[in-house]
């Protein structure tokens, strides 16, 4: 099959003889089934998606796409219309994520400064454990 580029006439044999039929809009070289490009939208679709999006940033609001787990759709939905009020609650929510999720790792040694500080430093603590032989077993 010969490859044409967008809009070329094409030769097509017929019947009656060769007539020329025009592309539309796509291309017959490399089509794969399904793959068929998306309806172009209208000026005035194109124009209140863009108004739409100016007052979102006058706003100091932004629109972004997130992925996540569907079980988890209702609570990003909830957390993200919180967040977009931004008054004291939002403040206080904002301010509770940060530390969970968006402070540095922990740092290393942790469980041994907790040790350190334990109230049975410096106690004598006889900590050895006596080792037996067990008993005779006849099998």
């Amino acid at each position: 099959m010969a490859c044409y580029p967008i809009g070329f006439a094409v030769p097509w044999a017929s019947s009656g003889g060769t007539f020329q039929r025009i592309l539309e809009g796509f291309s017959s070289c490399g089509y794969i089934t399904g793959n068929i490009q998306e309806v172009a939208m209208g000026s005035s679709q194109k124009r209140a998606i863009q108004n739409y999006r100016s007052r979102l940033s006058e706003r100091g609001l932004a629109r972004f796409e997130v992925l996540a787990r569907d079980a988890d759709r209702d609570l990003i939905r909830s957390l993200a219309r919180r967040l977009a009020e931004d008054g004291p609650e939002a403040a206080r929510l904002r301010e509770a994520v940060t530390q969970t999720i968006g402070g540095e790792p922990p740092k290393k040694g942790r469980i041994l400064a907790a040790l350190r500080r334990s109230p049975l430093v410096g106690a004598e603590l006889d900590l050895i454990r006596v080792r037996e032989e067990g008993r005779a077993v006849e099998i």
